[in-house]
């Protein structure tokens, strides 16, 4: 295994702050860091003040292989992940087919550890097709090594599979992470139901199709004592709810994503599949709330729900597209930028939410929490002194249906090491 000698980084200290050192890389971890280091080393890498972080952690990627490999593959989304930061993420069972018994889990796995050039954790699905009302299959793919157990992108409608769910999966001492979407209160809608869906003439999909399945969810995590994780959570009622169930000592964790953070329905200006997702994009109102709940914990985690499509698939109108957006390459970067930068939050509570609260929640024993000596080098390189304008033909991913194309931004990426191995080096997109 190579070793090296990184110069000059700026290492966070505090909040906000930063002191320039050096890192020595041996046997995959960092063994040295200091000021002038002169270790003999394979590589030697200038950072040029640089900062340097630990690797960051995605729990929520749609990787797209096996079955839609058009869209993307392991290949090339875990290059996109590189290029943005990560160095470990946690890939979406709801492939063709869907990752919901021994067999495919096997073949998915293999193929995350022969294509993938980052770490990948793997779900599998609650139950067989993502639809289904029995719980079968949670205790061997468990044993398997699933990280978790989602049915992602389809909301558990009735209450007692989601009750087995949490049974087994508790049993199993395994995360449940819910899509909460109730399919009888969707009526058709593509964006959020207000002023915008009004205004354009689009069906509207109302809150109450997150909120009330989440308020169900959480009294019966109440009752089974299940660790039961909340994806993607948009509306101001859902965090509320969140708060007070963790006030109540329920065992619930949540996450939010970038564009939930960033945008909101008010942005929405024509018929523009790039701001087409699930859930759709809220109110300012409900942007301010989901803001508020990762600045004071509710809220845990940002993951980006990196779902890529083909051109031809976003090419049609909002009506018609597919869900979902591109974030894994522009996240870090967008959050520095419009969070961090204007002091809306610190660069250690944005790096709690990629970081440090994913990597506890799901006890990961592999990864970096910290850059510190004995640490696993897993880390990245981002510059933070000069603005870049996100361009989708510097995309690693396949996709490019992001709707931040154009935006200018800092903390663009320069290297991602895993294992201490350079898995990426700005240039390489390609």
């Amino acid at each position: 295994m190579n070793s090296t000698l990184i110069k000059n980084a700026q290492i966070l200290v505090g909040e906000n702050s930063f002191l320039k050192r050096d890192l020595f890389i041996e046997k995959g971890k960092i063994s040295a860091i200091g000021d002038g280091l002169s270790n003999k080393a394979d590589f030697i890498v200038d950072a040029k003040g640089a900062l340097l972080l630990p690797g960051l952690i995605d729990v929520h990627v749609h990787f797209r292989e096996p079955g839609f490999p058009e869209k993307e593959t392991i290949a090339s989304g875990s290059k996109a992940a590189a290029r943005g930061g990560f160095t470990t993420v946690f890939a979406m069972p709801n492939l063709n087919p869907v990752v919901d018994n021994v067999e495919v889990f096997k073949q998915v796995q293999a193929l995350n550890q022969q294509d993938g050039i980052i770490k990948i954790k793997q779900y599998a699905a609650i139950s067989t097709g993502l639809t289904a009302n029995k719980i079968d299959n949670i205790p061997a793919l468990s044993a398997l090594g699933a990280i978790a157990f989602t049915n992602d992108g389809k909301g558990v409608q009735t209450a007692d599979t989601m009750y087995q769910a949490m049974l087994a999966a508790k049993a199993a001492g395994k995360i449940l992470v819910a899509h909460v979407e109730d399919n009888s209160l969707i009526h058709g809608g593509v964006i959020n139901a207000g002023l915008t869906a009004e205004a354009l003439g689009f069906p509207g999909a109302t809150k109450l199709s997150e909120t009330s399945q989440l308020a169900r969810d959480l009294m019966i995590a109440k009752t089974t004592g299940a660790h039961y994780h909340v994806a993607h959570v948009s509306a101001a009622e859902s965090v509320e709810l969140i708060r007070i169930a963790k006030e109540h000592q329920i065992n619930v964790t949540a996450e939010v994503s970038p564009h939930h953070l960033l945008l909101d329905d008010s942005m929405i200006t024509n018929d523009n599949s790039l701001m087409k997702m699930n859930p759709p994009l809220r109110s300012p109102r409900d942007r301010a709330a989901l803001l508020a709940g990762l600045l004071d914990g509710t809220i845990d985690i940002v993951a980006t729900d990196h779902a890529p499509h083909t051109k031809e698939e976003k090419a049609q109108s909002i009506l018609t597209a597919p869900n979902g957006v591109t974030g894994i390459e522009t996240s870090f970067q967008l959050l520095y930028t419009h969070l961090v930068k204007p002091g809306i939050m610190s660069l250690r509570q944005l790096l709690k939410a990629m970081n440090r609260r994913p990597a506890d929640i799901f006890s990961l024993k592999d990864v970096a929490r910290e850059i510190s000596v004995g640490e696993v080098a897993d880390l990245a390189l981002f510059d933070i002194q000069h603005l870049h304008e996100i361009k989708a033909n510097e995309f690693a991913s396949k996709a490019s249906n992001s709707p931040f194309i154009g935006w200018k931004v800092y903390g663009q990426t320069e290297r991602t090491w895993v294992n201490g191995q350079q898995v990426y080096a700005k240039g390489d997109e390609k």
